[in-house]
């Protein structure tokens, strides 16, 4: 048997290696036949958005506090009636709270009190979806990421009374308005602030059970308001950045989704762009963006976002029985697994060296985290549900050398990464321990549900393991104790990350939280982390799927 095995190996990454071989294949668009069809079906699938105009609930303060989130906590500080009355050359700044996140367009009005206008009006307007956005200086700018996406704005008002509409979509809770600029000769008012919100989402969900936990309520509803805010024309990753579509988030948000809002229309959407943008050589692109017409980010290629499509479309044919939608992307499905194949030994190990090179590998935002043992977990896990797909659709005899790969791959896993003495998953040749590991070795059932429970346990328990780096990994650290039969640890693990978040005034769930280092950013500037994440959302799936658990 083990011979037999070998040789499909070998058979398997000769074809893999014929097919790569072809000469200039970029000229050869493997979807050629298909691309146009999937692009203007998604476009036809485009939703409209709901608007709703939101108004401030009051004004407010943000002031040192050792103990509030990021150090800065805020305090009622003013009526609206006496802000909008009186003169704002005499305010010269304000603090404006919406009660809640918003992602949409900001105005407001600007009218004379005193005298005729005789020079313009400048204004600094910053805009923070938590309170360290509005009170942390920008500049100099350190960040890794572009400073533009900070969502500061200075604007001069040439003719007054105006009404002044900021073109930019935003994303957020506190409006800062500070006056840079006025002439001595005349006096105004500002009036008419408002919002227009803008989602996809037009009604919730009903709300759960009056006899469930308040925590879990809260949870819950803070879920559905950090999917609901990213639902826009796309899944997008966060509204205030990146604002575009990633395959990993699109997984996350579209399991929240078929257990709440049930949109399934925007989910097919978003599998027909991503399809529909891939390389010419049947390649997904990570991440894609609609504007000013729908696009590719060239050459953003993550190996385990690729696997995970597979995954969503096998999702999405569950909860839809679209045959005809995963008929047609089914050739985008089978393409993912070839690197697999083309990275995979004859001892049926991934060579991790080769796809660190070829490939951005993400998994989670954990600096140092070696991802040898997740990458061979995830290739088994994808490998097994992209051949539930294909029995779905009557396709199992075109990978029918997928059963024998699993048992190769997991038999390697257990042999080379396996520590048995102390019950865990190791990673790296410096033999590393990590969640992600125990994490992705327990979802593609490397391990059985009591050698599972064992590594899940024994990780705990060490203090030196690499804990998840944020609310994407903790997802499949709460879907792995779920599937381990752990489910009062599941539990308590949903309830004490995310339910910290909410503890510490979270209206919508952030991208990344260490409860241990409430500044971390994976871009060293915490303003520019996005405070309103889709991957975040996802105890919206847990606790509606599974209500035994935690309802």
């Amino acid at each position: 048997m083990r011979s037999k095995i070998k040789s499909l190996i070998t058979a398997l990454i000769a074809t893999a290696l014929t097919v790569t071989s072809i000469p200039d294949l970029h000229a050869q668009d493997v979807y050629q036949a298909s691309r146009k069809a999937w692009v203007t079906e998604a476009e036809r699938l485009k939703p409209t958005l709901h608007q709703i105009e939101k108004k401030p609930i009051g004004i407010v303060s943000i002031v040192p506090d050792s103990k509030a989130f990021q150090g800065w906590k805020v305090k009622a500080a003013g009526d609206l009636a006496k802000f909008y009355n009186n003169s704002f050359k005499q305010q010269q700044s304000v603090i404006l709270d919406f009660g809640e996140h918003l992602t949409g367009y900001f105005s407001f009005t600007l009218s004379p009190s005193e005298r005729t206008p005789d020079a313009p009006l400048k204004f600094k307007l910053t805009f923070g979806e938590v309170p360290s956005e509005i009170m942390t200086p920008y500049d100099p700018y350190k960040g890794d990421l572009s400073r533009a996406w900070l969502q500061d704005e200075i604007i001069t008002v040439m003719d007054i009374p105006a009404t002044v509409k900021i073109s930019r979509r935003l994303a957020c809770r506190y409006v800062k308005i500070d006056l840079l600029g006025s002439s001595q000769y005349f006096d105004f008012k500002i009036s008419n602030v408002s919002f227009k919100s803008v989602s996809s989402v037009k009604d919730f969900p009903a709300p759960l059970n009056q006899g469930v936990d308040t925590m879990i309520k809260k949870i819950d509803f803070v879920g559905l308001n950090t999917l609901k805010e990213c639902m826009q024309t796309v899944y997008e990753d966060g509204p205030k950045r990146d604002r575009r579509l990633w395959i990993g988030d699109l997984y996350l948000e579209s399991l929240a989704n078929a257990y709440s809002f049930k949109n399934h229309d925007l989910t097919k959407r978003c599998l027909l762009l991503l399809a529909g943008l891939s390389d010419a050589d049947g390649k997904l692109v990570g991440t894609v963006f609609e504007s000013p017409e729908p696009h590719p980010q060239v050459g953003q290629h993550l190996l385990d976002y690729s696997l995970l499509y597979n995954v969503t479309l096998k999702e999405y044919l569950d909860q839809t029985g679209d045959q005809a939608t995963a008929r047609s992307l089914w050739q985008v499905a089978k393409k993912q697994i070839e690197p697999i194949i083309g990275l995979v030994g004859k001892d049926g190990m991934m060579d991790y060296q080769k796809a660190t090179k070829e490939w951005w590998l993400f998994f989670d935002w954990k600096e140092g985290l070696d991802k040898q043992a997740s990458l061979q977990g995830i290739s088994i896990f994808a490998l097994k549900r992209t051949y539930e797909l294909a029995k779905m659709l009557g396709k199992e005899q075109e990978v029918k050398e997928i059963p024998a790969l699993v048992a190769l791959m997991s038999k390697a896993a257990k042999q080379n990464l396996f520590d048995s003495k102390a019950g865990v998953f190791i990673s790296g040749s410096d033999r590393q321990l990590s969640y992600a590991s125990q994490i992705w070795m327990v979802l593609a059932g490397v391990t059985n549900t009591a050698q599972s429970k064992e590594a899940l346990t024994a990780i705990a328990k060490n203090d030196k393991a690499l804990l998840p780096g944020g609310p994407y990994l903790y997802h499949y650290y709460i879907e792995s104790l779920i599937k381990s039969g752990m489910n009062e640890t599941a539990k308590s693990k949903l309830v004490g990350y995310w339910g910290d978040m909410v503890e510490k005034g979270a209206d919508t769930f952030w991208e990344v939280y260490d409860p241990k280092d409430e500044l971390v950013s994976p871009y060293k500037f915490a303003p520019i982390n996005s405070y309103c994440h889709a991957w975040s959302c996802t105890p919206v799936y847990f606790i509606r799927k599974y209500p035994n658990i935690f309802q």
